[in-house]
């Protein structure tokens, strides 16, 4: 079950704005960056590995933007990537390390990720019981 809607997150704020999101450094390589969105209800999480975001993944012959607006720019530990995902309702991971950090912590069986553009992606959603 989510939590009482807030933006911040366990270790700071990780649904911060649009003008703060712009004043945000670029993610360091070799990270996992996360944003919380909290939207009519649901809290929505996104990770992914930090170089990919500001890229474009083609899809057919769509390209998909990967955006620092959705994704966010803030880099996060493993334990608090767990923490968020746990009390997301809907979660969007994408990239190998993202993925990983799910299959490792058990919030998605190791074969639970499709692709996107050749990337690793998944999406989990708690559904109402």
């Amino acid at each position: 079950m989510a939590p009482p809607a807030s933006n911040a997150g366990p270790s700071g704020d990780n649904g911060h704005s649009r003008a703060e999101n712009a004043d945000l450094p670029p993610p360091l390589p070799g990270r996992v960056v996360m944003r919380v969105h909290r939207i009519r209800g649901e809290v929505v999480v996104a990770a992914c590995d930090s170089e990919l975001v500001e890229t474009e993944l083609r899809v057919g012959k769509n390209p998909v933007k990967i955006t620092s607006h959705f994704y966010g720019r803030i880099s996060v530990s493993e334990e608090e990537f767990v923490a968020q995902v746990r009390h997301g309702t809907i979660v969007n991971l994408l990239g190998e390390r993202t993925v990983g950090w799910a299959v490792k912590a058990g919030l998605l069986p190791p074969d639970g990720a499709g692709d996107l553009g050749g990337v690793p992606h998944a999406e989990i959603v708690d559904l109402p019981r």
